[in-house]
């Protein structure tokens, strides 16, 4: 039974009289409620009570306004749908603590997932966590997401491409795809900015590109990084394949037999609207993943490379070659990479640093040996 009740109002004006066992608990609980109302930091206990599964539901609707990058909000509601949800069962969202945290994590891997799996729909979990806390403001303690142990992940390392393997992986893919490959292993684009890349966007004269949006399912959307988007430099050999890519028509429509154009008349088949892109499906219309990868494995098999080789590791290609050119220095390195961050380009792209013990350094001798005065009058 509850004999006594601690009785305030809130902020908005509501009478509150939450009822407790003990007088002492009663004295306590109004101490602390009065001096959060003071602080501003009181939240309404009523909020804890909602089922976590509704703000759940309320939180993807709240990702689809917010995000404009469609993958992310896929990522998102897949991992709510198929995970989280089934999890939160009829929990209310304040009762969730640290255990439930941990149960959840045990759950993914007991489903057989792949660790990096885990670490992702985790990772999905903690943001919904914070939204609770942060747009709701449900009353959850501090800790219910800090502290968690996930299974360890081994980072996957790169497949450092040569030259001759960029080259066999580029003769080995569909011609109507070819530039791709050139379009990341020499201008460092991402597999959706490079699907994006349009024709009015490249400056043949001046050796440049426009880098300005990337394309996901067919749809423009905005590259990853605003450091993505910007007017580079890049080298003729790029822009030779571009234009030879463009001259032999391969960024328009398969032709098809007359019947096949037949039967497409008849069944009020339209072709995609001409968007000006670089590399097309065979249709003409915007490439997608799904149909590329196909084409991708394909070419890295006959190549003879790394199985494991992936289309990103081109851009890692990319920034190697550019580093290790010594043409640049390291913060154009960054830039051509469009990178937004230093150690980006340096820790995870440009490599782990192997060779050193076979280069030859000269700068030191360069810098403390004394020249002749003819040397030093061409330097003046």
């Amino acid at each position: 039974m509850l004999r006594w009740q601690a009785v305030y109002t809130d902020p908005v004006g509501k009478p509150r009289k939450p009822g407790f066992k003990h007088y002492d608990e009663a004295v306590a609980f109004l101490a602390a409620t009065l001096t959060d109302i003071r602080r501003g930091t009181w939240v309404d206990p009523e909020l804890g009570k909602v089922l976590a599964v509704t703000l759940a539901n309320e939180w993807l609707e709240w990702i689809k306004k917010k995000h404009d990058v469609e993958n992310t909000v896929d990522t998102y509601t897949s991992h709510t749908k198929a995970h989280i949800i089934p999890f939160l069962g009829r929990r209310e969202a304040g009762s969730l603590r640290r255990a439930d945290s941990n149960a959840f994590v045990d759950g993914l891997i007991a489903k057989g997932l792949a660790v990096g799996t885990v670490h992702q729909i985790f990772k999905t979990y903690r943001i919904w966590i914070h939204w609770l806390v942060d747009e709701k403001e449900v009353p959850l303690q501090a800790n219910v997401v800090q502290r968690i142990v996930l299974p360890k992940a081994t980072k996957r390392e790169a497949v450092e491409l040569e030259p001759a393997e960029v080259a066999r992986i580029a003769e080995c893919i569909e011609p109507r795809f070819e530039v791709l490959v050139w379009m990341a292993a020499c201008g460092g684009l991402r597999e959706g900015e490079a699907f994006g890349m349009t024709k009015d966007r490249i400056d043949f004269l001046r050796f440049m590109w426009h880098i300005k949006e990337q394309r996901q399912r067919g749809k423009a959307v905005k590259t990853k990084t605003e450091a993505s988007t910007t007017w580079n430099s890049v080298d003729p050999f790029l822009v030779h394949k571009i234009a030879a890519h463009l001259a032999a028509g391969l960024d328009k429509p398969e032709s098809v037999q007359r019947a096949t154009e037949l039967r497409r008349v008849r069944r009020g088949t339209v072709l995609p609207a001409d968007e000006g892109l670089i590399v097309t499906n065979h249709r003409g219309g915007p490439l997608n993943r799904n149909t590329f990868h196909d084409y991708w494995r394909f070419a890295v098999e006959e190549a003879g490379v790394d199985p494991d080789t992936r289309f990103h590791d081109l851009k890692h290609f990319y920034t190697r070659t550019l580093a290790t050119s010594g043409n640049h220095d390291p913060k154009t390195v960054q830039r051509l990479s469009r990178h937004s961050r230093f150690e980006e380009t340096w820790e995870t792209y440009a490599g782990s640093g192997a060779g050193a013990e076979t280069v030859q350094i000269t700068a030191f001798s360069d810098a403390f040996t004394a020249k002749s005065d003819e040397e030093a009058a061409e330097s003046a």
